[in-house]
């Protein structure tokens, strides 16, 4: 029989695994990134207010820092998860890219050969084209068409490395011969990841990468079905994703939260999970928070489906949010002015008074973190 779990519980200890119950040290950053599989990077500032919403003292250049000025490269930024760009721990690039490695090409399905005009030989003549480009200083995408087209004697498959997507680099970026290398002015420059941060290998078989990140998942936002794991990995097949929860066998537990069906989660977190207690913890989630990215997208405690809408947006945009014991209470944005700061928060129900004063306190602390010598909380 499934275990059985409540919502309560469930929320309180993704709350606690995702390190939003209680903030690490700012010597911890790294950790929390490693822990909550990267930051998700569409926007740099959601993703530095993702690390700011679970670290205390952080400094706001530390991700710059980490990114393009330590010598040591502790951060890299390049397309992983479902395509988007993430911020990885560098010495975990491996993992991601070898995970990447078990799924079926994009460029082999028919769907994406006739969405781009191109035949999977010629997609692959890009990426290796790509790959041979970038063996030499980082180049903005324009210059990395100009060479890929020159590489290939064919103008067309050096345009196709300029779409404005970037969808042939991010293809380069799974199979692990892109990143993002610091910009020159206001464009974006490539690079390859063995230049940038030095040797390196994906972790292999494939399937024990992606069996790897599978375990990473479901430590921090378990329960999950196998549809649940497709969708934030990326794979097309729902049955690929059960075949990887298939493949780690005893490891994982069915559960069922009150009752109904919720997936799977790892064996060893079930009894820590059916504990977990609500602390009480409010946060301030910025845009892209890992934890919105990870959330059940059903009607469920975490969001009713009638508010759905105003936090995933269309074309892949999703709304920062106010968390209460690991429920969305809110939405909210905020604006500089000046030496101020402006929050405004808006409910999507009545809220109570104790969560109020703690996303006033959280603002306090956002203001801080931001050099805010003002604060302004208005509530809609």
């Amino acid at each position: 029989m499934p275990d059985e779990l409540s919502w309560d519980s469930v929320l309180a200890w993704r709350v606690e695994r995702q390190g939003l119950a209680q903030r690490a040290g700012s010597a911890d950053w790294l950790g929390v990134v490693r822990r909550i599989c990267g930051l998700h990077a569409q926007v740099l500032s959601c993703a530095e207010l993702t690390l700011w919403a679970r670290v205390d003292g952080l400094e706001r250049e530390t991700i710059a820092r980490a990114l393009w000025d330590d010598p040591a490269r502790t951060l890299v930024k390049t397309w992983a998860m479902r395509g988007t760009l993430h911020l990885l721990a560098s010495d975990e690039l491996g993992l991601w890219v070898g995970a990447q490695a078990a799924l079926k090409p994009r460029y082999e399905l028919a769907s994406w050969r006739k969405a781009f005009g191109m035949s999977s030989a010629e997609a692959v003549a890009v990426l290796d084209a790509i790959r041979t480009a970038l063996d030499g200083p980082p180049l903005t995408r324009d210059e990395l068409g100009d060479a890929v087209a020159a590489l290939l004697g064919d103008a067309r498959l050096g345009d196709a490395v300029r779409g404005s997507f970037g969808t042939m680099p991010k293809l380069a970026a799974l199979r692990g011969d892109v990143c993002f290398a610091p910009a020159s002015g206001q464009r974006v420059r490539f690079t390859r990841p063995d230049r940038w941060l030095g040797p390196w290998e994906p972790v292999a078989p494939p399937r024990a990468a992606l069996a790897a990140v599978l375990r990473r998942y479901l430590a921090v936002y378990g329960p999950a079905t196998r549809e649940d794991f497709a969708r934030w990995f990326g794979i097309r097949s729902a049955a690929e994703a059960g075949r990887a929860l298939k493949g780690l066998d005893d490891e994982v537990a069915a559960v069922t939260i009150e009752g109904a069906d919720a997936g799977w989660m790892l064996r060893a977190d079930v009894a820590a999970a059916g504990a977990a207690r609500p602390r009480g913890t409010v946060s301030l989630l910025p845009g892209f928070d890992q934890y919105v990215v990870a959330a059940p997208r059903g009607d469920s405690p975490v969001l009713a489906a009638e508010h759905k809408a105003r936090v995933y947006r269309p074309q892949g945009w999703l709304s920062p949010v106010l968390l209460a014991d690991g429920r969305i209470e809110a939405v909210w944005r905020h604006e500089r002015k000046g030496r101020g700061l402006s929050l405004a928060i808006e409910p999507l129900a009545p809220i109570s008074g104790a969560v109020r004063a703690g996303a006033e306190a959280e603002a306090a602390r956002l203001a801080a973190y931001l050099g805010a010598d003002e604060l302004d909380v208005s509530w809609a």
